[in-house]
C-alpha cells in the first residue's frame, strides 16, 4: 500500500478518522420541534437533524465483524493497515420522563437490574423514576432537597440505562453483539433518538488490535488498544469540535451538509501498551500534547458525572506503574 507523504495524516489521526462513526441522520418533524427540551436544545433551528441509536449501531456492524482498517506508516518508511475490533465499555443513557414511560411496559417484564462479577448493566425501570443525583455543580447549592431534585431532573432527566464492561477482552463479545443481546431487554437502545437524549448520555468504546496486513512479524507498537468516548445527545451537534481533533477531521465536519449523516469524533480517549512512538511522532510532535489532553478530558467528564469506569481505570493504572 503507497500513500502520499506529503497529504498522509499522522498515525492518530488515522486512527481517530477511521473509527469515528458517520450515522445517517434524519430531520425532526416541525411539529416536534417545539417540543424539545429547552436546556438540552437552546438554539433556535429550523431544521433538526437527528439519529436513531439503531443507526449508530449499524457503523459498528462491519468493523465488529470484520475489524476497522488503520492505515499506519511506520519509521521505516513501511506502511500497512492495523485492524481493530470495537467492544462497548462503558454507557449511559438518560433521557426524558415521557422516553422512558414509552418502554417502560416492555422492559418492566422479569428483573430490570442484572449484576455479576464480570459486567454491570442496569435500568431506571427497576426503580420508579430514580433521579441521577449530579449535575455538575457542588451538592452545597442552596434550596431543598427536592427542589435540587427537580432542578437535577430537568438539566439530565432520568437514567434510563448504563452499562459497564468488566470482563477481560478474551471475554467480551464484539460491540454488535452486546447491543443485540441488551437490546433485547432495553428496546429503546435501538429505538430512541439523539434528540431524547440529555447532554449526560455517552459510551465508551474500547479497540483492541487483531491482526494488521501484511502479515509476518509481531510489531510491538502496533499491540496498543484504545478508548474512545462519545456523546450520544444531538445538544452537542451545533458546537464547535474540541481544538486536540485533528484539523481535516474539523475540515470535514464542517462541510458536512444538512442529511449528509452526523459525524461522532470522540471528545475523550485513552491507551493501553503504548510503546515506541508510532502514535506520538505524527503532527511535529503535537501528537503527545492531544493524547493527554484528550486522556484528560476523559478524566475530568468520569468525575464530573462521578463514574468508576472500570477500563479508564485499568488503562490508566497500567500505564502509571
Amino acid at each position: 500500500m503507497i500513500f502520499d507523504k506529503g497529504s498522509m495524516q499522522s498515525n492518530l489521526d488515522c486512527f481517530l478518522h477511521c473509527t469515528t462513526p458517520v450515522v445517517p441522520s434524519q430531520f425532526l418533524p416541525k411539529t416536534e420541534i417545539r417540543n424539545l427540551n429547552r436546556l438540552w436544545h437552546p438554539w433556535e433551528r429550523e431544521n433538526v437533524e437527528f439519529f436513531t441509536l439503531a443507526d449508530l449501531w449499524n457503523c459498528y456492524d462491519e468493523w465488529s465483524a470484520y475489524g476497522a482498517g488503520v492505515p499506519i506508516a511506520m519509521d521505516n518508511d513501511e506502511t500497512l493497515v492495523q485492524y481493530y475490533v470495537p467492544y462497548l465499555s462503558a454507557i449511559q443513557i438518560f433521557t426524558s420522563t415521557s422516553a422512558i414511560n414509552t418502554f417502560r411496559e416492555e422492559a418492566e417484564s422479569g428483573d430490570c437490574e442484572t449484576r455479576d462479577s464480570y459486567s454491570d448493566s442496569y435500568s431506571d425501570d427497576s426503580e420508579s423514576d430514580k433521579l441521577w443525583r449530579w449535575d455538575g455543580c457542588s451538592s452545597e447549592e442552596g434550596g431543598s432537597e427536592q427542589e435540587n431534585a427537580w432542578q437535577l431532573n430537568d438539566r439530565l432527566g432520568y437514567l434510563y440505562f448504563q452499562y459497564f464492561e468488566r470482563s477481560t477482552p478474551y471475554g467480551r463479545v464484539p460491540l454488535m453483539d452486546k447491543i443485540n443481546s441488551l437490546s433485547q431487554r432495553y428496546p429503546g437502545l435501538m429505538s430512541l433518538r439523539s434528540v431524547d437524549l440529555s447532554p449526560a448520555s455517552w459510551m465508551a468504546v474500547a479497540w483492541y488490535p487483531i491482526y494488521h496486513i501484511p502479515m509476518g512479524r509481531t510489531i510491538k507498537d502496533l499491540s496498543t488498544c484504545f478508548l474512545t468516548y462519545h456523546t450520544l445527545s444531538s445538544s452537542f451537534q451545533d458546537m464547535d469540535i474540541e481544538d486536540d481533533i485533528d484539523d481535516e477531521i474539523k475540515a470535514e465536519s464542517r462541510k458536512r451538509k444538512e442529511g449528509e449523516g452526523i459525524s461522532l469524533p470522540p471528545f475523550g480517549l485513552a491507551s493501553y501498551k503504548m510503546q515506541g512512538n508510532v502514535w506520538i511522532s505524527g503532527n511535529c510532535g503535537r501528537d503527545q500534547e492531544r493524547l493527554l489532553s484528550l486522556l484528560s478530558v476523559a478524566d475530568s467528564w468520569l468525575k464530573q458525572l462521578r463514574v468508576q469506569h472500570h477500563d479508564f481505570n485499568y488503562f490508566t493504572g497500567i500505564r502509571r506503574c
